[in-house]
């Protein structure tokens, strides 16, 4: 049984504009006699195979925390919603909250993170059963989370928390956890003259990525050593705006240029919350639900979004324990797992499967108990004798019958409801 909370709503419409494929030849400690340099053309990096703890960890936390955390107001694009869009709902929030001649850069100066703590955010990540964070360093608004040389005094070190987040979080998640670091930067700023100027010149200038863009990726990953880089930015500039190597232990997603959304890149992200409920040939990641989406062969990364102060809402710290809670017990089914022949099963709606095919296990996950306690399940072929089928985190094998062309149906055992709240229902059969 799968205990389902929406942690939080999607972060903005489909993103905007990219600037440039990303130019890094990081070398990282240990890793020189593994690094191959791959040409700039997209037959070459797509030809880069993703580490393997990728596939195998599933679950990342996305962290959303800006100079936009202080207005606090629907999305990040606040800034976008309010000035360029004039949208009515921003308009309206500015006018009733704050003085007319407010500029949104006053924004980062009331953004202190005076109680951000990266050692109690790592406890509670740890705890959530991620794997894996993405820390947001620049979003489309420009404001760094720790200071380049490029990036003047529109960081955090120099405004607001006067502290280099990105270093602490780094330091602590790679001392405290066992979760992989990944940091998110936008390759693009709305309101950067020099991005403008390119911008007019449909982008066959290249200000923008010179000045900023390139200077701030080489620091970001040559300084805080990323193992996921979550890029952000696509739209009106093309892929060749810049070129790209990357070293082997880094996964990068698929936000690198015009029309190359879901076509190329480590891992693809399509959009926001996308989910298309059936087994893709690439790797990919969503930001919706966990189970349907590792059965169909993604990993899900839960998104979460600290106030000014740099607290996570008790609320949001809520669900993400409840989810490792659950974790605990049926993590086993989504872990390591892989998509299974079938990933959702026709009989019985709501239900979604992965596999251990070393293990020879195939795991049914069901997101609704049946009230009559018969799980009907038309997908698996099993064999008395051989077939066994098990609750995770209840002790006893359960019983089932085989229906004719129409699988098995298996009874569930009584329960109540604080017993059954996190169990999940595993197969193991033969395939």
């Amino acid at each position: 049984m799968f205990w389902h909370t929406q942690l939080v709503p999607a972060w903005g419409p489909a993103l905007l504009l990219l600037l440039l494929l990303l130019l890094l030849s990081l070398l990282l400690p240990g890793c020189w006699a593994q690094t191959k340099i791959y040409e700039p053309t997209w037959d070459s990096l797509d030809a880069r195979k993703l580490p393997a703890w990728f596939d195998e960890d599933k679950l990342g936390i996305f962290i959303h925390w800006g100079s936009f955390s202080k207005p606090r107001f629907r999305s990040e694009w606040f800034w976008w919603y309010w000035r360029q869009q004039k949208i009515p709902a921003f308009v309206d929030f500015m006018k009733v909250n704050y003085p007319p001649d407010l500029k949104y850069e006053d924004f980062a100066l009331e953004f202190k993170g005076t109680f951000f703590n990266a050692t109690q955010w790592a406890d509670i990540f740890q705890a959530s059963g991620a794997k894996y964070i993405v820390l947001t360093t620049k979003h489309h608004e420009g404001f760094n989370l720790w200071k380049s040389k490029s990036s003047w005094n529109w960081n955090s070190v120099d405004r607001g928390p006067r502290r280099d987040i990105v270093k602490e979080m780094e330091v602590t998640i790679r001392n405290k956890t066992d979760l992989h670091f990944g940091l998110y930067y936008s390759l693009f700023e709305w309101f950067n003259p020099l991005f403008l100027l390119d911008k007019a010149n449909k982008f066959k200038s290249r200000r923008y990525p010179v000045a900023k863009c390139l200077p701030d990726l080489y620091d970001l990953v040559n300084t805080y050593k990323p193992e996921v880089l979550w890029a952000d930015g696509d739209g009106d500039a093309s892929d060749t705006y810049r070129n790209s190597t990357v070293p082997d232990i880094v996964v990068t997603n698929d936000h690198w240029g015009l029309d190359n959304i879901c076509r190329h890149g480590g891992y693809y992200t399509c959009s926001d919350c996308y989910n298309p409920g059936y087994l893709l040939p690439h790797k990919w990641e969503n930001l919706s639900q966990l189970v349907e989406t590792v059965s169909c062969g993604g990993n899900f990364l839960m998104n979460i979004g600290p106030n000014k102060d740099g607290v996570i809402s008790p609320i949001f710290e809520e669900r993400l324990r409840e989810i490792g809670a659950w974790m605990k017990v049926s993590g086993e089914a989504i872990y390591k797992t892989k998509p299974w022949r079938a990933q959702n099963d026709t009989p019985t709606p709501r239900v979604w499967s992965t596999s251990k095919p070393k293990e020879n296990l195939v795991y049914a996950i069901f997101l609704q108990w049946p009230s009559s306690r018969m799980l009907v399940l038309g997908e698996p072929k099993a064999t008395s004798g051989a077939t066994k089928v098990k609750l995770l985190g209840y002790q006893d094998l359960l019983k089932w019958i085989t229906v004719p062309n129409q699988g098995i149906i298996v009874e569930l055992p009584q329960l109540t409801l604080d017993a059954s709240q996190w169990i999940k229902k595993k197969e193991k059969k033969n395939q």
